[in-house]
């Protein structure tokens, strides 16, 4: 897994200096913000590589933010329904995101990213019609996917189904819903769902949930973005749980 961009690579080299292999820059005189790069890649011993231009772009478009930093991760695989199973058995009231059908990377990132600061068991997503882990995902999520799993199913509804047997409340969020999320109870086993940036839940997911709510809007605006309404929503669970 390849990640990019001054912000991505610090964090990485920080929090979780092991899931590096190597980083590669370009060959040029340091700023104090990639010296400080280079500093804590050698502080752990990782491999450092200066490319030239030509080189450092048959790696990365020069159009990505880039910054003049790459780091190779090592690499991470979306789990399946077994590994889901697993975790259901070794953890006492999880909180699951489920995203059913986002296509844009930069709100799965998002989404990863709040998942991980929330403390989320795990994400679950549908294996087709839906963005899976990207480069372009990794860095917005400042390479969240390592470390909170990524789980894809082949039939979501089949999956909900099992949660809902497991003793998961399913809870949708629908900006029509009458109840609103301040309403709900988020401590006990919970599973949030978000539908697609274009069309929200499909109707199967939508009438396995357990209950519909809505994040109460104040302005003129109708809708939030995904990756917002996510945030929003996973921390209220975490408000009530403190």
């Amino acid at each position: 897994m390849l990640i990019y961009g001054l912000h991505p690579v610090e964090t990485a080299l920080q929090q979780h200096p092991e899931q590096i292999q190597s980083l590669i820059m370009l060959d040029h005189t340091l700023n104090p913000r990639l010296q400080k790069i280079v500093s804590l890649a050698e502080k752990h011993h990782i491999k450092i590589q200066f490319f030239s231009k030509e080189k450092f772009f048959t790696l990365i478009k020069p159009t990505l933010t880039h910054q003049g930093v790459l780091a190779y991760l090592r690499q991470v695989k979306s789990q399946n329904e077994e590994d889901l199973m697993t975790l259901l058995g070794n953890t006492t009231h999880p909180l699951f995101l489920i995203l059913d059908g986002i296509q844009d990377p930069h709100n799965l990132g998002a989404c990863l990213r709040s998942a991980n600061a929330a403390g989320v068991t795990a994400v679950i997503a549908p294996k087709d019609n839906a963005c899976g882990l990207t480069p372009t995902v990794s860095k917005v999520a400042c390479g969240a996917e390592q470390f909170t799993p990524f789980i894809t199913v082949t039939n979501l509804a089949r999956t909900l189904r099992e949660l809902k047997k497991q003793g998961v409340w399913l809870i949708g969020l629908e900006e029509k819903a009458t109840q609103s999320l301040y309403e709900m109870a988020l401590r006990a086993s919970i599973g949030l769902i978000f539908g697609s940036e274009g069309s929200g839940m499909r109707r199967l997911t939508k009438e396995l949930c357990d209950f519909l709510v809505n994040i109460p809007m104040q302005g003129e605006i109708e809708s939030l973005n995904i990756s917002n309404a996510c945030a929003i929503s996973l921390f209220e669970s975490v408000r009530q749980r403190l």
